[in-house]
């Protein structure tokens, strides 16, 4: 609308304005003009004639082009930036299972002891046996079926020179029950660099890049942490094209009463739980502006993970738990989100969880 006033300011200023209404006159009363009717029109009459016609069409346009351009109001997409920043625990789930002994969160979810064909090609035994979806979000079979999970390679290219696998952490301020305070080698980044070195010493060669950025002004703030450690990650991806594997590790956020440790050959070792974003809200659909490209492939290398973990240390991963937002999933395809424990763990149940993750995750993508 703006371009149509100024439009009419423009030819107000270059003709009279008695010309411009009599046109407009003749244009949209023409029986009241008929007899004012001149035979021939002059350029200027002409000129204006078809400006005055073009008015609608501008106006429309610039209407159209301003609806087609808004996705969703600045509040919508702050509030849900804000939510994908601070959400991703597994707290309200936990919470929901201690009130209802009946619904699974995972851990002690029923287990049939085997994993046939047959039963997990059956799209509600596959969802039920090995994910909790969130309630704001949703999956379907045409996203989630065995063939699809099962088919994708996650092995990785070890001919290729440089480091293979990437660590960090969108939230490295989380800690544990026994961390010391403003020691970081007892929080989460000292438990990434204690799987960075595991890692290294079965050949895989990984980086750890420790960034904060769930700190501003020395106060813990989440609210842009994931969109101030994608940059860092991609720059590091860049200068490190051999990368194949990025995994964004986290502690969980549940009541104080649960702890999360299952016993591995005879240590106590904290849970782990993987972690997917789906980009799609029940409330809004997908999100064009959280888009994801490697969605499928996400899924599918955190299955392979989860079934790897049953398979070996049955008991050690709780259920694959699907949310609605992208989180920090949508850099390469082989990426990871992994809840490891939660505050009510120790660092020497993490540094055990540790161990266990990168056997299975060996076994996943060199064996």
């Amino acid at each position: 609308m703006p371009v149509c006033i100024f439009f009419i300011l423009w030819l107000g200023n270059l003709f009279l304005q008695e010309k411009l209404l009599g046109l407009a006159e003749r244009l949209y009363l023409p029986g009241f003009s008929y007899l004012k009717e001149e035979n021939e029109k002059s350029g200027e009459d002409w000129l204006l004639e078809q400006a005055i016609r073009l008015l609608p069409y501008l106006a429309f346009t610039s209407e159209k082009q301003a609806y087609a351009g808004e996705v969703e109001d600045p509040q919508t997409i702050a509030r849900i930036l804000k939510e994908q920043a601070e959400d991703e625990t597994f707290a309200e789930a936990e919470e929901k299972r201690e009130a209802d002994p009946t619904q699974s969160s995972g851990e002690n979810a029923p287990t049939d002891g085997g994993f046939s064909m047959e039963k997990l090609q059956d799209f509600e035994y596959l969802l039920n046996r090995f994910y909790t979806v969130d309630s704001i979000t949703m999956i379907g079979p045409e996203q989630l079926n065995i063939q699809d999970l099962m088919s994708r390679s996650s092995k990785i290219d070890r001919s290729v020179q440089g480091p293979k696998i990437l660590i960090f952490h969108t939230h490295s301020q989380e800690t544990f029950a026994d961390s010391v305070p403003g020691d970081p080698n007892t929080s989460i980044v000292g438990i990434g660099e204690y799987l960075t070195e595991l890692l290294n010493q079965k050949g895989i060669e990984t980086l750890h890049h420790t960034g904060v950025y769930d700190l501003v002004d020395g106060k813990l703030d989440r609210s842009n942490a994931y969109e101030l450690v994608e940059p860092q990650v991609r720059k590091i991806l860049k200068e490190n094209p051999s990368i194949q594997v990025a995994i964004d590790l986290h502690r969980d956020g549940v009541a104080d009463t649960t702890h999360l440790v299952t016993e591995i050959a005879g240590k106590p070792t904290a849970k782990i739980m993987f972690f997917n974003g789906l980009s799609r809200t029940r409330t809004n659909g997908d999100i064009a502006y959280l888009a994801n490209p490697y969605i499928q492939e996400n899924l599918s290398f955190s299955f392979q993970m989860q079934l790897a973990c049953e398979t070996r240390y049955p008991g050690y991963a709780r259920h694959i738990y699907l949310k609605g937002y992208r989180y920090s999933l949508h850099m390469l395809p082989k990426s990871l989100l992994i809840e490891a424990g939660a505050q009510t763990n120790t660092v020497g149940e993490m540094k055990n969880s540790m161990e266990i993750l990168a056997d299975v995750l060996y076994g996943v993508v060199i064996e």
